[in-house]
């Protein structure tokens, strides 16, 4: 695949994915109603919207190893941070260095995304990954947001429900798709990535983690391949 059509490509669905989670959003921060059809939708609107913020960070892993726009690094680096700032104002830049020691060191005291001391047991490791990650910007852009929807006579609880709950729960969703079942120490791992995949079917690979979950050996042996083709090159998972 030439280099402009992959661009095309990835740039394309980043944007289906932004307006796709800014849709999503708007209609239950802005539009829902606790009525009727609105009560027995509403877990599965969480769970949409935080699928869509696993898709932001997704786009923006891309642009960090170059992979959304490959050859034009100034594209990669200004969609990575509008992805990241809508993610509740995560830093691009801060997280780059540390992605790419992962890849440099996966699975080891290394690595920034791996708790040497707690290499299996998952809410430890978890709290160890947000320590690492979540800084005083995220509680800051929150907190901002909501006074000033609350000053300007919106919902609070609708806020927490479809914007702040489904950020959370896709940062669980990414570590638990994209890092602790990858990178857990357990069965051997095939080679010195240190990450295993999964025989998962299509649908299940996308939604997990738009498929870095059951690819992620996959995306440490071929880096440059950008989520969307991940499937397509799963024989080594």
């Amino acid at each position: 695949m030439t280099a402009r059509r992959q661009t095309r490509i990835g740039l394309a669905l980043a944007l289906a994915i932004m307006v796709i989670w800014a849709g999503l959003v708007v209609a239950g921060v802005g539009y829902w109603r606790w009525t009727g059809w609105g009560i027995l939708f509403a877990p599965e609107m969480i769970a949409a919207i935080s699928c869509a913020y696993v898709g932001l960070f997704i786009v923006a892993h891309d642009a960090m190893h170059g992979t959304l726009a490959p050859g034009r690094p100034a594209v990669n680096l200004w969609v990575g941070r509008v992805c990241l700032a809508l993610y509740v104002g995560f830093g691009f830049d801060r997280m780059v260095g540390p992605h790419h020691q992962h890849h440099a060191a996966p699975g080891t005291a290394a690595d920034p995304d791996f708790d040497a001391a707690h290499p299996r047991a998952f809410w430890a490791w978890y709290l160890t990954f947000l320590r690492r990650y979540v800084r005083w910007m995220q509680p800051a852009v929150g907190c901002v947001v909501l006074l000033v929807w609350v000053a300007f006579g919106g919902d609070p609880v609708r806020l927490m429900l479809f914007w702040a709950v489904p950020a959370w729960l896709s940062s669980l969703q990414l570590f638990f798709f994209g890092t602790w079942l990858p990178h857990r120490v357990g069965e051997p791992f095939a080679d010195a990535h240190r990450a295993r995949g999964a025989d998962w079917p299509f649908w299940a690979s996308l939604l997990s983690c738009f498929h870095f979950g059951v690819c992620h050996h996959r995306h440490h042996l071929s880096p440059q391949l950008p989520w969307w083709r991940l499937w397509g090159h799963r024989a080594v998972r």
